[in-house]
């Protein structure tokens, strides 16, 4: 399994940028995402950046993987997930969250 993670952009060179999240410096590839700037944030997949991040979703992120680090110390008591998975959310969450705007429902085929 491969788990993204946040990374805020330092610097930039083409095709890439120096990049630091979870502690560590990265030079990360950045040729899905297209040219960066300073400041913004990246989910990263093994060294290559796949979507640009807004900071709130960054922190959101950030705060699942240190409550999935906290489970794996063992740890519970840092409090329940800050997020809702998709199978517990309704039609137009989903849409919501692909970035797509809700569309009246389908008739039935009679």
């Amino acid at each position: 399994m491969c788990i993204g993670l946040p990374m805020q952009v330092l610097l930039t060179e083409p095709g890439h940028a120096q990049c630091r999240g979870r502690g560590e410096l990265r030079r990360v590839r950045t040729a899905l995402v297209g040219d960066v700037a300073p400041g913004e944030w990246l989910l990263v997949f093994l060294d290559s950046a796949q979507e640009r991040l807004t900071p709130d979703r960054a922190q959101e992120i950030e705060a699942t993987l240190d409550l999935l680090e906290a489970v794996m110390r063992g740890d519970a008591s840092q409090g329940d997930a800050a997020f809702v998975l998709p199978s517990q959310m309704n039609r137009e969450q989903v849409l919501a969250m692909a970035g797509a705007a809700a569309s009246p429902p389908l008739e039935k085929l009679t």
